[in-house]
């Protein structure tokens, strides 16, 4: 969500700051902008798409070797270019992710000393800030860390003054921010993508730190106001990763990425077994003493966690809750110690997890658990112990590989669990690695279902509504795939425990309601059977993915695609490709924008 790029060199850097916003537009936006310095700040901002704020600083010939960007994803005040950012104020520019919430207050007192606002945005209130202080200070980094102590809320800041053009000034609370390292050149992200093609090593901002750049260098002081070193690491990511290739949409690349994301995924399971080492906990004391499991976590995160409250209860013997991490932060939760706090998050920035994690450990819960893509982010770093997924970089905003590879962390956790309260013995968990082992190629298998699943699109994209059905473990996976489905193609999707039907959702079902039902071969299929008929017989069509071997065909209405055998408790695993695969062709066919659908983001980093 937003997306900020900076950069101070002895070189034009327009070119870098336009190709960084590129590369941070899967995050989601609604306008976007740069200001460089060039004598006084030039300032180029669009509606739309990045394409069109670089067509427009082409034509003006802006140029400058100091410069920051900003792609925007309107919070406050509607989508129009005096919302869009770099904000203005005297001589000092400003970009700015998060939200500052004692911004009217501050509005109000910045009033009263005369300044103008032009934009409906809390960003100005920092850019103005800044420019009371520099007026008293003189200096640019000494009126940031005044301004910064006088925001309440998250942000992401970076500034620069005509009065100071050799010095890029940035500072980070609660959204995530990292400086590049070049030679005689320096650069400041939101997302290491956006500086990987100048450079690989990067420097993680910690919360509450004000930084200076120059070309020769970067001073950095903490919340306190003291130096503070931070480590430089140098960036695993490639550029071949954010890259397309092949593909027509970054979601459809990350579809087929699936099985190698999984296969590196499971490496490390392999080679250490299900290991508390996994996790950080070298000898597993801390895993053993263990007495449940609270797990928090949003959106498909969240039904990655669903799926692991069945894994965890059925294998480790332990009580497992999920909760929305946007819930639980606000209500009056009873707190057991004892319970390990699991926080699930690709970016590792999700505000409302996040503060999730920080609301659970006020309340006493020392041993926490991050499963998260991203090494480094915010959340790993506030955690106990973690667990790196290997998914590489995911860009479509419509998560899919992510998810997998969150789901064989949390079948490890479940396993490890399990093992050390002597609940797994030697031949089942020999069982368990060899069904991991088998799990990528198995999902290959459910990809070459492809061809006939796009049919099923063409069916599904004249249809407003649609209905999705699983039972036990499935039905989070049913979710999921409702979910999907509304992310890229804006059909009303539901999803519900088969069950449920006679409770109430049977009274939507009709002909125009399409009902998707994952049916695999488990203990449960001859229940899913009886609801299957409950549907048809009020003359809903039914979309079902079933197991190669569950024995039932396809007749008038019941359309059947069956995916690859039974492949025992990771079947949720093996479900979920099949309708990212409907949800994507669904897409293509009604012609929606796949990567970046509307009103969406990619990292929520404000609430």
């Amino acid at each position: 969500m937003c997306g900020i790029v900076g950069a101070i060199a002895q070189r034009d850097v327009v070119a870098h700051l336009i190709d960084g916003l590129k590369r941070l537009e899967y995050r989601g936006y609604d306008s976007s902008g740069i200001a460089v310095l060039n004598g006084g700040i030039e300032r180029v901002r669009r509606v739309g798409r990045v394409a069109e704020m670089e067509s427009a600083a082409q034509a003006q010939g802006t140029h400058g070797k100091l410069g920051i960007g900003h792609t925007r994803w309107a919070t406050h005040g509607g989508v129009t270019e005096p919302n869009a950012h770099p904000h203005i104020s005297g001589g000092v520019a400003v970009v700015h992710n998060g939200i500052i919430e004692n911004h009217d207050e501050q509005r109000e007192r910045l009033k009263a000393l005369g300044y103008v606002f032009e934009s409906q945005t809390d960003t100005e209130v920092i850019a103005h800030l800044v420019e009371h202080y520099l007026k008293q200070t003189g200096e640019l980094f000494a009126a940031v860390q005044q301004a910064v102590r006088e925001l309440h809320g998250a942000y992401a800041i970076g500034v620069m003054s005509q009065s100071q053009p050799d010095l890029l000034v940035c500072a980070r609370m609660g959204c995530p921010l990292l400086i590049g390292l070049g030679e005689t050149e320096n650069f400041i992200a939101s997302d290491v993508s956006a500086v990987l093609s100048a450079t690989r090593r990067v420097i993680f901002l910690e919360e509450g730190d004000v930084a200076a750049l120059t070309t020769s260098g970067v001073k950095i002081l903490d919340k306190t106001g003291a130096p503070a070193e931070r480590t430089v690491h140098l960036s695993d990511v490639s550029l071949a990763s954010l890259e397309l290739g092949p593909y027509n949409h970054f979601m459809q690349k990350e579809i087929h990425e699936q099985p190698k994301a999984l296969a590196d995924t499971i490496e490390q399971v392999l080679e250490e077994g299900f290991s508390p080492a996994l996790f950080g906990d070298a000898d597993g004391e801390l895993l053993r003493q263990v007495e449940g499991v609270q797990i928090l976590a949003c959106g498909t995160s969240f039904y990655a966690g669903s799926v692991a409250k069945y894994w965890i209860e059925s294998i480790a013997k332990l009580p497992c809750t999920v909760e929305i991490a946007s819930e639980y932060r606000y209500r009056e939760a009873v707190a057991n110690p004892k319970y390990l706090i699991v926080t699930i998050s690709q970016s590792g920035e999700t505000l409302d997890t996040m503060e999730a994690l920080k609301y659970a450990q006020s309340l006493g819960h020392d041993l926490s658990l991050s499963i998260c893509n991203v090494r480094e982010s915010a959340i790993p770093r506030a955690s106990r112990l973690v667990f790196y997924t290997r998914a590489g970089a995911e860009i479509g905003v419509a998560s899919t590989k992510a998810f997998t590879t969150q789901l064989v962390a949390l079948f490890t956790l479940a396993a490890t669990l399990a093992k050390l309260g002597g609940k797994l013995n030697s031949d089942s968990e020999a069982h368990h690695l060899d069904a991991l082992r088998q799990l990528p190629g198995s999902v290959q298998h459910a990809l070459n279902l492809e061809p006939q699943i796009k049919p099923w699109a063409d069916r599904f994209s004249p249809k407003h509504h649609a209905l999705y059905l699983g039972r036990g473990v499935h039905y989070p996976i049913a979710m999921e795939g409702a979910l999907k489905l509304k992310e890229i193609t804006y059909i009303h999707a539901e999803a519900y425990a088969a069950g449920e039907l006679k409770h109430g959702p049977l009274a939507l079902v009709d002909e125009a309601m399409p009902v998707v039902v994952i049916a695999p071969n488990d203990s449960l299929l001859e229940k899913v059977k009886s609801n299957m008929q409950e549907v048809r017989a009020r003359g809903g069509e039914l979309f079902v993915f079933a197991d190669l071997d569950s024995h039932f065909g396809e007749s008038d209405g019941v359309h059947v695609i069956r995916t690859p055998r039974h492949v025992g408790v990771l079947s949720p695993i093996l479900h979920a490709i099949p309708v990212q695969l409907l949800a994507y062709h669904t897409a293509l066919a009604k012609g929606t924008d796949v990567d970046k659908p509307r009103n969406l983001a990619k990292s929520v980093t404000v609430e």
